[in-house]
Parts: C-alpha cells; sequence; structure tokens
C-alpha cells in the first residue's frame, strides 16, 4: 500500500498480493496502520504520522478517485482547487473531483463528515498542474480553470457565497489571455461573459 499512488488502494488492488485482501486490510486498521477514506477504498498512514494524524480532505478525495481511475487521470477542482490555490481561507466538508466517467458521491468514513463529490468532465481538456497533498502528487486547475468553473456552477456543493469570494481572490493571479483560450476551447464564453458581468471592477483581469 505504501507504494500505490497516494497509498490508496481498494481491496481487489491487492489481489496479487493477499489471498483474502479484505480480511488482511481489516487487520490493518484494527492495528491503526491504514484507515478506510471511503467505502471500499483504503489509505495507509505515513510512517512519520502517529494514530491521530488525519490527512486534509483534499489529499483524502485525490487518494480516492486516484484508486478509482488511476493515477494522474482524476483533477481536483472548483472549491477545491480553490482551497489548495489559497483561495478559500475555511476548509469544508466536501472535496470536488473531475472524473472521465459518472460515479456517485461517496461519504468519508474517517471523520465525522465529509463527501466526496464526482463530477464528470474531459479530464485531459482541463487546465491542470501537478500540486502536493498530504499523501502524495495530485492534479489540480489552476486558477483561470477554477475561476470558470467556479463561475459556471456556483451551486456546486450548495456554497455559492464561497464560490464568490474565491473568484474574487483568484481573478488578480489569472492571465486574460488564459481565460479567453480556456473559455473558446471549452465551451465557456458565455461563462467568461457571466463573469465580466459579475465582476466589473476586474476589468483589468477578464477583459
Amino acid at each position: 500500500m505504501t507504494r500505490a499512488p497516494l497509498r490508496t488502494v481498494r481491496p481487489q488492488d491487492l489481489a496479487a498480493v493477499y489471498t483474502q485482501p479484505s480480511v488482511q486490510l481489516t487487520r490493518l486498521v484494527r492495528q491503526g496502520r491504514v484507515r478506510r477514506a471511503a467505502p471500499g477504498i483504503y489509505y495507509a498512514l505515513p510512517d512519520d504520522r502517529d494514530a491521530a494524524w488525519l490527512p486534509t480532505l483534499e489529499a483524502l478525495a485525490a487518494g480516492a478517485a486516484t484508486a478509482l481511475y488511476g493515477e494522474r487521470v482524476p483533477v481536483l477542482m472548483h472549491l477545491t482547487a480553490a482551497r489548495l490555490l489559497g483561495a478559500l481561507p475555511r476548509a469544508i466538508a466536501q472535496a470536488v473531483v473531475a472524473v472521465p466517467g459518472r460515479h456517485r458521491d461517496l461519504p468519508v468514513l474517517d471523520r465525522p463528515a465529509g463527501v466526496i463529490r464526482f463530477v464528470t468532465r474531459d479530464v485531459d481538456a482541463l487546465d491542470a498542474t501537478l500540486v502536493r497533498t498530504d499523501l502524495g502528487p495530485v492534479l489540480a486547475t489552476g486558477p483561470e480553470q477554477t475561476v470558470l468553473d467556479l463561475t459556471k456552477r456556483p451551486g456546486l456543493g450548495g456554497l455559492p457565497d464561497e464560490c464568490r469570494s474565491a473568484v474574487r481572490t483568484l481573478l488578480p493571479r489569472c492571465a486574460p489571455e488564459r481565460l479567453d483560450e480556456l473559455a473558446r476551447a471549452q465551451r465557456m464564453v458565455g461563462t467568461l461573459r457571466r463573469l465580466r458581468t459579475e465582476h466589473p471592477d476586474s476589468e483589468d483581469v477578464v477583459g
């Protein structure tokens, strides 16, 4: 498990190692060396962390999505990317991940509340960069992509005020030409137009 991407696996991923992976994972959970991230998904604690340590929700979501879809496939997006970019000062109880296929939302099992939300996207078309998390590196959208996504779907996750605040914080870091380029390539010209209407004071950024 420590060699798996983001130290996160499903029982079937260990079939070549254990004859009864679920039994072995249950034993490791009891020993405090492994935790359940979500139904059917487990992660190994880093060697230098004690049993009370918890990864960030962003890291846990990245690990769970990677276990489901493969390394460097999922992309952290929307408010989750805004959080990683420093545009969302407080932690929230949900993480949003772009994946190439439909998947139901998953409850987080290693803390009292939390949910991983999956959004079907063409992940290869997203403007994303590799960022570090508590469990390892993962792709996350950059400022321009994040601003467009937040503007297009402010209701995703039920936190529209946080979305608008994150957009205001990120806009000074956005390149106008990159916003135009992404909007055209991803059929989000209407979204960019709404962004310009909602943030007229940022005319030097959004054009």
